[in-house]
């Protein structure tokens, strides 16, 4: 389990970026797998989901997760749809008791809480969803709410650039976009660049005035700690499992 140096300072309210220590999974899925898309079995996966709300304080069914995309979609979370399927890659709430959660495995994970306003909220950001504005529209969607703000961040374990090897198509994605992402890579042998996924989400988050920490964790090279997808697809496995990050306010 990880937390952020920032967020652990504020009393009322609770996160934890947890990692795949702890559960009942067995095999490619050992111990917390969090991941429902995953090909585990399900009782093992509710009894993680079960140690993962007793730990954050909540009932199994006030953990909030999204079916997840890669899409740039934020939904707000109330009385009225918790209990929905949420098919979202963010999601923010001012309610009190429920814990939102993000599964990844390589992608980052991001946690934010406004201080003023007293709103939490969570986002998957893999390159995609950050390629496509998922940070931007979520920080607009809390200033929806309420203009004057004091949002924290923390982007937790993800993908090392040293470890994220990408094609040209991807730099040249990145660099239609804008000349100035090609800070964010560095050149590899045979074409291939390095992506540096934690650089981009973050420089995101500091364009919009949130104030960052890091869990600075490499997902693809601690095997014991994290679960990855690049790595899994490396190992020629069969499947792979996903870390849960989550916060609420008590």
């Amino acid at each position: 389990m990880f937390y952020s140096k920032n967020l652990k300072k504020i009393k009322n309210v609770n996160h934890c970026f947890f990692s795949r220590k702890g559960g009942f999974s067995k095999g490619l899925y050992k111990s917390l797998n969090c991941g429902r898309g995953s090909n585990d079995n399900r009782k093992n996966i509710n009894k993680n989901f079960t140690f993962v709300s007793n730990k954050m304080g909540v009932t199994k069914d006030k953990l909030i997760l999204m079916h997840q995309t890669h899409s740039n979609k934020v939904v707000e979370i109330k009385k009225n749809n918790y209990k929905k399927r949420i098919i979202a890659d963010a999601m923010i709430t001012k309610m009190k008791g429920v814990s939102l959660g993000v599964v990844t495995a390589d992608c980052a994970p991001i946690i934010l809480y406004d201080v003023k306003n007293q709103i939490i909220g969570c986002i998957h950001a893999g390159w995609k969803g950050a390629y496509l504005d998922i940070i931007k529209k979520t920080i607009y969607k809390i200033k929806k709410i309420s203009s004057k703000n004091l949002i924290y961040a923390s982007v937790g374990p993800c993908i090392a650039q040293k470890s994220y090897e990408v094609d040209l198509d991807f730099f040249k994605k990145f660099i239609k976009v804008a000349k100035k992402n090609r800070k964010y890579f560095l050149d590899k042998k045979n074409n291939k660049k390095l992506f540096n996924l934690r650089k981009f989400v973050t420089d995101n988050l500091i364009k919009y005035k949130v104030r960052v920490d890091q869990v600075n964790k490499d997902t693809f090279s601690q095997k014991s700690n994290f679960f990855s997808y690049r790595r899994s697809r490396k190992l020629d496995e069969k499947d792979y499992g996903r870390c849960i990050s989550t916060v609420c306010m008590p």
